[in-house]
């Protein structure tokens, strides 16, 4: 293992990981929104909103994809060191990880069951950057309408079609991430 692995973790725990679930949470009830969270550094091409999720969402049980360009081995040993996280294929995970090139065609992933579509997957979508700015977002938790960067809108509009199942995404960028829930309606501008 290599030290990179060991280091970058939550240097307390209990305070940072409730926050960063509080923002986690709030970026998902309030689709489009930016939320900043800290306590993370984790390795490169990682971003500390992207580490900070991975280390408040994943744990033992919770099977973690990662694509392509993340799936490195100093990653890999981060991950596996600070969650412990299984690191699976797509059509097994709970979460996935990487630029939106990575987790493309997004079909792969689970979009639970008509009795259970909770049983979906979440994926953590690294983008360069993040702005109010591009589709329109409607739905849940937006007071009338916002606006998010969305590395494409087909793919969210079919998701939102297969509403209550469908995948949630987070998308994040440096120390910023936000919401994008299957419920949430995209339309572009």
């Amino acid at each position: 293992m290599t030290p990179e692995a060991l280091l970058g973790g939550f240097a307390d725990a209990p305070r940072q990981s409730a926050r960063a679930f509080r923002a986690a949470l709030e970026s998902m009830a309030r689709p489009g929104t930016l939320w900043s969270v800290e306590g993370a550094a984790p390795p490169a091409p990682l971003s500390v909103a992207a580490g900070v999720l991975i280390l408040t969402l994943c744990d033992g049980t919770t099977p973690l994809h990662l694509g392509a360009s993340c799936d490195l081995p100093v990653v890999r040993e981060w991950v596996t060191f600070h969650t412990g996280a299984p690191l699976v294929t797509a059509d097994e995970a709970q979460f996935a990880l990487g630029t939106w090139a990575d987790l493309t065609p997004v079909d792969r992933f689970a979009i639970g069951l008509p009795d259970y579509p909770d049983r979906a997957a979440t994926l953590i979508v690294e983008m360069p950057s993040l702005e109010n700015k591009g589709p329109r977002l409607t739905g849940p938790g937006i007071k009338v309408v916002a606006h998010l960067s969305l590395p494409e809108t087909s793919a969210f509009r079919a998701n939102r079609a297969l509403f209550p199942q469908g995948f949630d995404t987070y998308l994040t960028s440096g120390a910023q991430v936000a919401g994008l829930p299957r419920s949430t309606i995209v339309e572009a501008v």
